[in-house]
This record gives C-alpha cells, structure tokens and sequence, in this order.
C-alpha cells in the first residue's frame, strides 16, 4: 500500500484513508486480506470489543454487503462468533 499523505492535518484519521483505500477496490484480495487482519487486530486488541453490523460498518467505513461478507468469513474461521444480539466477538 502506498504510504497515506498525513491525514491528520485535514482531521482524519489513518484508519479512515485506510478504509477509503478498501472500498475504492472491494475486488482487490490483497485489499480485502488488509481489512480481514486489520479487523482481527482490533478485536485482538480490545478483547471484550461487540459490535453489530451498523457499528462495524460505521468503524470501518465499510458498506454493509462488504462488512457482512468480512464478518462472515471471521466467523467460518472460529475467529469471531454471533452473539444473540446480533453482535460479533471473540468466542
């Protein structure tokens, strides 16, 4: 990935240019391989992190098919699971 200008200086986060870059080619795997390790790291680092899909797409800046297809594959790979109230964690 190209190093991102300093996107601090306009108020946005890296996060944000991140996610810009994702959706701008949602068909590139090595983008869509990103977002999945950039997804595991966040729930990594804050274990006890829940989200529902309105929120993870808010997070990321991800459409909802996208985001729906993202959290899916985490959890077919036992990395995340469902809750009963439609949010994802870690099992």
């Amino acid at each position: 990935m190209a190093q991102p200008p300093d996107w601090r200086v306009f108020g946005i986060g890296l996060a944000t240019y991140e996610a810009e870059v994702f959706m701008r080619a949602p068909a590139d795997v090595t983008g869509k391989q990103e977002m999945l390790n950039r997804v595991r790291g966040e729930f990594l680092e804050m274990p006890g992190l829940r989200l529902r899909v309105e929120q993870a797409q808010r997070l990321w800046g991800l459409d909802r098919p996208t985001c729906e297809e993202l959290l899916s594959s985490l959890v077919d790979a036992n990395f995340l699971a469902r809750r009963g109230n439609d949010a994802y964690g870690l099992p």
